[in-house]
């Protein structure tokens, strides 16, 4: 038997450098990107880098030889080697200046189809949806960006019309469940078919070109190239499940991407959101009612099941009322409020939204209708201001939806210093810091004890003194009933002794035996009073001993070989006491800020009155 060599078994024949991978395909390194960025191909870390190099120590990038096989079978590798043929030939005809087989061959143009490779890596339409958190997060974020050199208009064009169309089945369905104002943008989550969808709609913010060494757009690009046929497929379903034509008719104007909306980027942010408020053509018209189909949950309702069938139940009706919580309300949005993603909202959740036709396109109602019920404002006063609507700021939209309810607007309303916007993607039950906030949205006792003006502050003070006064009333009361009837039963101890004298002779026993029963009765009355209690101080320095003893004794009991992952997670829970601790430390601060800022303005407007 023939002894193998090194190196040709194991993981050395299992991974193939990526200059190999060039050599076997025959493709350029700009091509060999593609080709594994559409093919969904990456980079693999071997467990042992040294064997599957051959022995070589060099950092190199290693691919499975089995995902390079698979490779070797895809039609568009043929094409990505015409992209070749037709760059050498064009360039010759250029050369000699034989401008009519130029033209022949730009006719002839090889064109690259990756239809067949969206439905090869998702065989089922969930597949997709599952994976559509990057594709709209990137989608949204190129549908910003202005015509660059490796950015055609084309493909931003592209991206945005695919955005609008997926947020109109957005709004058609109602399916937004959540939303988070971030620095990065605008997190929204949606429930699409069972499948809980993420992603994120930048801020707007005029572009700023990056250098080539931050940010490289020709990969991103081809990323996008894959996502919009992608994204094409998957709203294409989307609509006919809901019973709406594809592709979507706007009216005339909008989404025209005309030289002139083009050019200009406020015109083109305006055509964008005047789409978002059209109302779609339906195939099949119905009521909002007849959409949402009422499963019976008391069907599947079991013996060992009940439980989790009441929480279904209790989980239905709440995205029932949901869908309908702006549903009969008009909002007319200011200028200086970012519009897109209230609009979003607003029209997903059954309300109307409308704005200053003057300056925007795509109103639908004026400012001086009497039938808005609310105004989104976001400066700290307005000059003329009508009765009947309430002027708040944008934030009561936002967590109005995360709290499935219309919140008061007492708190949102101008020039008032908002609440903390808390994120609703958080565990409730995390066991991190946990703000008093959020507390007091999951125990309502909470919400008194956690947000107090001054005047309140010393009204409780006030009242804190007036129930201790109080509280010491009834004891000295409760004391001096005690002690009137401890003198009671003294004084008629004392007739019943005298009335003894006259009978000594006829009843001593008796007279004896009732005399121990009263002072034991007696004895136990007085022990029965009320007394003042004592504050029982703890030590801390004895708990934190009896602490540390107790960690000695934890770490005596556990075995050498799990001594350091007994570390690792005292370690662990050490890091998060102490970052704990920090947040607590730092809103204490803040809260003291807070009160020192209240007190000053309060003196101040003391001296003012006076």
């Amino acid at each position: 038997m023939r002894r193998p060599k090194k190196y040709q078994s194991g993981e050395a024949t299992q991974y193939i450098t990526r200059k190999a991978a060039l050599k076997k395909l025959q493709l350029s390194l700009n091509d060999f990107r593609r080709l594994c960025i559409i093919k969904g191909v990456y980079p693999r870390e071997p467990k042992h880098r040294r064997r599957a190099q051959k022995g070589s120590s060099e950092l190199k990038v290693l691919y499975h030889a089995k995902d390079i096989r698979f490779l070797l079978s895809e039609p568009i590798v043929w094409t990505l080697r015409n992209y070749k043929i037709f760059a050498r030939r064009s360039g010759r005809d250029r050369a000699v200046k034989d401008f009519r087989n130029l033209k022949r061959r730009l006719a002839l143009f090889p064109e690259l189809k990756i239809d067949h490779i969206v439905k090869e890596r998702y065989p089922t339409f969930i597949d997709a949806i599952k994976d559509l958190d990057d594709c709209l997060t990137l989608l949204f974020l190129f549908s910003t960006f202005p015509s660059l050199r490796l950015i055609p208009r084309e493909q931003s064009a592209m991206c945005r019309r695919l955005t609008i169309e997926f947020l109109h089945y957005i709004i058609a369905a109602k399916a937004i469940r959540k939303v988070f104002i971030s620095i990065k943008g605008y997190y929204f989550q949606a429930d699409i078919k069972g499948q809980k969808v993420t992603w994120i709609v930048p801020h707007y913010y005029p572009f700023k070109p990056h250098a080539k060494s931050e940010v490289d757009f020709k990969v991103m690009s081809i990323f996008v190239e894959f996502y919009t046929i992608m994204l094409g497929f998957t709203n294409f379903r989307l609509y006919h499940s809901i019973n709406m034509a594809y592709p979507p008719q706007f009216p005339e104007g909008v989404m025209a991407d005309s030289e002139d909306i083009l050019k200009d980027e406020s015109s083109f942010v305006s055509d964008r959101i005047a789409a978002l408020n059209h109302e779609l053509l339906r195939i099949d018209k119905q009521d909002e009612e007849d959409e949402d189909i009422e499963i019976d949950l008391e069907l599947l309702e079991q013996d060992g099941d009940s439980k989790r069938v009441l929480k279904m139940k209790q989980e239905a009706q709440e995205i029932r009322k949901l869908k309908s919580l702006f549903k009969g309300l008009k909002f007319f949005v200011s200028r200086e409020v970012p519009r897109e993603p209230l609009v979003i909202l607003i029209r997903s959740f059954g309300g109307k939204v409308s704005w200053d036709k003057t300056v925007f396109d795509g109103a639908t109602f004026d400012e001086t209708d009497e039938t808005i019920t609310h105004q989104i404002v976001d400066r700290p006063s307005m000059s003329k201001q009508y009765i009947s609507r309430d002027y708040i700021q944008p934030q009561w939209v936002f967590d109005s939806v995360n709290q499935r309810n219309l919140l008061p607007t007492n708190k949102y309303f101008m020039g008032v210093d908002l609440p903390p916007h808390l994120s609703p993607f958080v565990d409730s039950k995390r066991e991190t810091y946990i703000p008093p906030e959020e507390k007091a949205l999951h125990d309502p006792s909470l919400i008194e004890t956690h947000e107090q003006s001054d005047a309140e502050e010393d009204e409780e003070e006030e009242e804190d003194e007036t129930a201790q006064n109080l509280i010491d009333a009834q004891l000295q009361a409760a004391y001096q009933e005690e002690k009137a009837e401890f003198d009671a039963d003294m004084q008629n101890l004392d007739d019943n002794e005298e009335d003894g004298y006259e009978d000594e002779e006829s009843a001593d026993d008796d007279n004896e035996e009732m005399d121990e029963k009263e002072k034991k009765r007696l004895e136990e009355k007085s022990n029965m009073a009320v007394e003042s209690g004592t504050v029982h101080k703890e030590n801390k320095r004895a708990q934190h001993k009896n602490a540390v003893e107790e960690h000695r004794l934890q770490a005596r009991m556990v075995k050498p070989r799990h001594r350091n992952l007994f570390r690792k997670l005292i370690r662990e829970k050490q890091e998060k006491d102490k970052e704990q601790w920090l947040l607590k430390k730092k809103r204490k601060n803040i809260d003291q800020a807070e009160k020192i800022t209240k007190k000053a303005n309060k003196k101040k407007a003391k001296k003012i009155v006076q």
